[in-house]
């Protein structure tokens, strides 16, 4: 089978993760490659995302390398299971760019969710009408097809909510993204209605950050996604070029600290509903 062209950020987190159990051992790809009876360019292929591997070998593999993290193991075994075609968001591949794709698929996989949204709100707490204007104002503009397929992505996101243990949710909102109205006052008091609505719901924690309580940098989009295990911890940043997924233990403490400075920075659950109410009636 030829070496994927486009793998996703889960496949190739998968080898990144391998890759990191083999540099901690100070083994090189060619032991590596002698241990599972292949080619170094093939363990290379493997730890950029872009050919698959076997339990069996990744098995070896963490043997090999030392590991005897089990709940490690296990975790990269399930990726290495999983097959293109399972998620519903494989509907849209080829129809939107691999990134679309690949935050749903984050969203769906990860146990708990933090994000930090200086302007806009959430993706999975957007109105139809929201995302509808916000895909509307895309330079260049969309296609007529790919600009209902990004709103009907958008949307099905939601799906992370819909399950039996949906994951809990911290979204922290800077009081910019509830004043900016986006698609104009009818639009933007929707999308304030659907706030407070889902802020009710006992897995989801809307926490609103006031002007006068800006003392850190909050311009950033973030989103901090809890794996099965804490190796397996994601953070997404917005960029201009699309998201960029980072895992090294040293960002995903530098932007846990960032999420936790955001969270001091903001009012209560309890203030921050009272805060979009008074937004609300100001429109």
């Amino acid at each position: 089978m030829p070496p994927r062209d486009n793998p996703s950020a889960r496949q190739v987190r998968l080898g990144a993760e391998l890759r990191k159990l083999r540099e901690c051992a100070g083994r090189t790809a060619r032991e590596a490659a002698g241990l599972i009876s292949t080619d170094q360019a093939k363990i290379s292929h493997i730890e950029a995302g872009r050919i698959g591997i076997s339990e069996d070998r990744i098995r070896r593999l963490a043997a090999f390398y030392g590991c005897r993290d089990e709940a490690l193991i296990e975790a990269l075994c399930v990726i290495a299971r999983e097959h293109r075609g399972k998620g519903w968001w494989e509907a849209y591949r080829g129809v939107l760019a691999q990134r679309f794709l690949d935050i749903a698929e984050l969203e769906h996989h990860a146990l708990h969710l933090r994000a930090l949204q200086p302007v806009t709100f959430p993706g999975v707490f957007q109105t139809e009408s929201y995302a509808r204007a916000l895909f509307g104002t895309v330079i260049p503009k969309l296609s007529a097809e790919e600009y209902e397929a990004r709103v009907e992505h958008r949307l099905k996101r939601r799906a992370i909510f819909e399950r039996d243990n949906p994951p809990p949710f911290q979204a922290l909102v800077h009081e910019a993204a509830l004043r900016v109205r986006v698609g104009g006052r009818k639009v933007a008091l929707e999308q304030l209605e659907h706030l407070l609505e889902v802020s009710e719901r006992p897995h989801v924690t809307v926490r609103v950050i006031p002007f006068v309580n800006d003392e850190i940098e909050l311009t950033q989009t973030v989103l901090y996604a809890g794996g099965v295990v804490p190796q397996l911890d994601t953070v997404q940043i917005d960029t201009p070029f699309g998201g960029r997924y980072l895992d090294a233990t040293a960002q995903l403490a530098q932007y846990g600290e960032l999420l936790d400075l955001a969270e001091h920075a903001s009012l209560g659950p309890g203030e921050s509903r009272n805060f979009i109410h008074h937004v609300a009636r100001e429109l």
